[in-house]
């Protein structure tokens, strides 16, 4: 199995057009962040974690010629505004692609692209199967996927396990019994938005602070604000296994 990281960024902080920080115009490429999302790569085909409004890019960037599956981690506009562009893998295949979401999040999903569920479809809307995504593992094409429920604030979100692999994004606690699933990971992201306090995010510390908890090898640090700083700043400065994460990363498994 092969991740690909697609976005490492957020639509938090500083608006890129009025950036005082410098981190839209570093030369180095790992400062290009996209909105978070990732790209599993196995036999049971390309699996696709939220499709944040650079997903069209993102596709584009990482060559992805066909998309099985489509997770969606919650509803905020960053993790779901490009599904529309599923439209192109709906041509190409010629069927529709399976969105798997928690029942709150295919409400709003179904309420933002009404279009592609009315009565009456226009052609050449999106095709989307929406499945449900319970507390329980669920399959796609043979690979076990396991639910990791944590909190956004108050807002639930959906993090995932694929093996030894697990990915977590926009969170700032998780129970007990959920981290019990994480443990065991050979390789976890998480979220770390900024330096300070965030009221939905954990922080750079709250985030390397868990991965030492879970005692998972390698961490990579996702969802990264440009107030975090430059990459090659940041970086050198996490404990040992543990790392920022860049887009177009690639982890094999």
């Amino acid at each position: 199995m092969k991740v690909t990281f697609l976005g490492t960024g957020t639509s938090q902080g500083v608006p890129v057009i009025a950036c005082p920080c410098k981190i839209c115009a570093s030369a180095d490429p790992r400062d290009k962040r996209l909105r978070s999302s990732i790209l599993i790569s196995a036999e049971a085909g390309n699996i696709v974690i939220d499709t944040t409004p650079d997903f069209r890019y993102q596709m584009l960037r990482a060559d992805v010629k066909s998309l099985e599956a489509v997770l969606i981690t919650h509803s905020h506009k960053d993790h779901i505004a490009g599904m529309d562009d599923i439209r192109a893998f709906n041509y190409f295949q010629q069927q529709p692609i399976d969105i798997w979401a928690s029942a709150f999040s295919q409400e709003i999903i179904i309420r933002e692209f009404a279009y592609a569920f009315a009565d009456f479809k226009y052609p050449g809307i999106p095709e989307i199967n929406l499945k449900p995504i319970t507390d329980e593992p669920f399959f796609i094409n043979g690979l076990k996927i396991t639910p990791i429920s944590v909190m956004h604030h108050k807002m639930p979100v959906l993090g995932f396990r694929f093996g030894d692999f697990t990915y977590i994004t926009d969170a700032n606690f998780i129970a007990p019994e959920e981290k019990e699933k994480i443990k065991g990971s050979k390789v976890l992201v998480l979220n770390a938005l900024r330096r300070e306090q965030h009221i939905s995010h954990f922080t750079l510390d709250e985030a390397i602070a868990l991965g030492e908890e879970l005692e998972v090898p390698q961490v990579y640090f996702t969802h990264v604000s440009h107030q975090m700083g430059f990459h090659q700043e940041v970086d050198p400065t996490l404990p040992e296994g543990m790392a920022l994460a860049y887009d177009g990363l690639t982890v094999e498994l």
